[in-house]
């Protein structure tokens, strides 16, 4: 039966013997199909052709081929190698704009995001084409127009190439995520992070996901473990509303709370000294929020993952100094670091850090 991935085609069947030799003659006849895949039998060959030979081609088979069937065969597609940009833009652009090329493109669901240099602004829309036809599966190409910034987290882009929708599904490990990156903070560059965390989580865990965005912390956590409990908060309505869909969406509502607030006010009113386990996931002013966090824990303590952006190449155990004096003028204690880690760079020297803390 004929699919999407496969085609019914005229074809030459000869013994595998003679594979090469019927191969070079259906292609010296111009009949070879190379947009689809030869095939093979315990002992046959399926060669595939663009049409019905004539006479004449039959012909040529009898004299050349000593045994071989004409008939009509179902073929997978040749998956054809796609070309990087640089192979495709490399005679629409000189070489010193080539050299400028983004060399780092996140891919949000089927939408490519890029920073593009001040060089190359003139030529955005030919590189977001490019783009498009390096990776078939990206429908939309959307270039950086402002750093993040405001309560929500957001930035602006520009579309440069393909469909205006900003509404996409991500995927990563095996969770779903609806979300539009033009109205929620998203970065694939954490997926990692969202794995590591949630391969931390012990079974009956009560976990505080203070910023939770569209899910990526919360609902990965509840589908790898059956007993935990997560408080999904954030601040961002669409967040909240792409969250709630993402529960649902994935099958973790028993598991997982969207709750829609300041992290500040639903733990002080709802959450007080219930989690285990919090996840601080808002690296320009996690240490606002320290001591919000240090109250959502239970009385015997827990664990923090606390992400913070950092400068210089001591910047792991400047933040771990800072967080020791921290902690203990609210009367906690830190029991130990169980990890420390750059997470990504964000500028020159400027990097994303994580500290795991376990805290009394």
């Amino acid at each position: 039966m004929e699919t999407s991935r496969t085609v019914k085609a005229y074809c030459l069947k000869v013994p595998k013997t003679s594979g090469e030799k019927a191969v070079s003659l259906a292609a010296k006849l111009g009949l070879l199909n190379e947009d689809l895949e030869v095939q093979s039998t315990t002992g046959d060959l399926y060669v595939p052709l663009k049409q019905e030979p004539y006479f004449e081609h039959v012909a040529e088979f009898e004299r050349t081929l000593p045994r071989f069937d004409i008939l009509i065969h179902n073929f997978p597609r040749r998956v054809k190698p796609s070309r990087s940009l640089l192979e495709i833009l490399g005679d629409k652009l000189p070489p010193h704009l080539l050299a400028s090329l983004p060399r780092a493109i996140d891919f949000v669901g089927d939408i490519a995001i890029m920073e593009v240099p001040g060089e190359l602004e003139a030529h955005k829309s030919l590189i977001g084409d490019a783009i498009l036809e390096a990776h078939s599966h990206v429908r939309t190409v959307l270039a950086k127009a402002s750093t993040v910034g405001g309560v929500y987290r957001l930035r602006e882009y520009e579309v440069v190439a393909g469909s205006p929708n900003t509404e996409t599904v991500h995927k990563e490990y095996g969770c779903r995520y609806h979300l539009d990156v033009r109205k929620v903070y998203f970065s694939p560059r954490l997926s990692y992070e969202h794995y590591r965390v949630a391969s931390q989580v012990g079974e009956n865990e009560t976990v505080i996901d203070m910023f939770a965005g569209i899910g990526s912390f919360s609902i990965l956590i509840a589908k790898k473990h059956r007993n935990v409990k997560v408080y999904a908060v954030d601040i961002n309505p669409d967040a909240t509303e792409y969250l709630e869909k993402n529960v649902l969406v994935n099958g973790v509502q028993s598991r997982v709370t969207p709750i829609l607030g300041d992290a500040k006010q639903v733990i002080s009113d709802r959450l007080h000294g219930r989690a285990d386990r919090v996840i601080m996931n808002l690296p320009e002013k996690a240490i606002e929020y320290l001591e919000t966090a240090c109250e959502a824990m239970k009385l015997g303590g827990g664990i923090i993952h606390y992400y913070a952006f950092a400068e210089g190449l001591d910047s792991l155990e400047v933040e771990k100094k800072r967080l020791i004096e921290k902690l203990q003028s609210m009367g906690r204690e830190v029991e130990a670091f169980l990890s420390a880690r750059f997470v990504r760079e964000v500028a020159p020297f400027k990097w994303q850090i994580v500290l795991d803390i376990k805290i009394h």
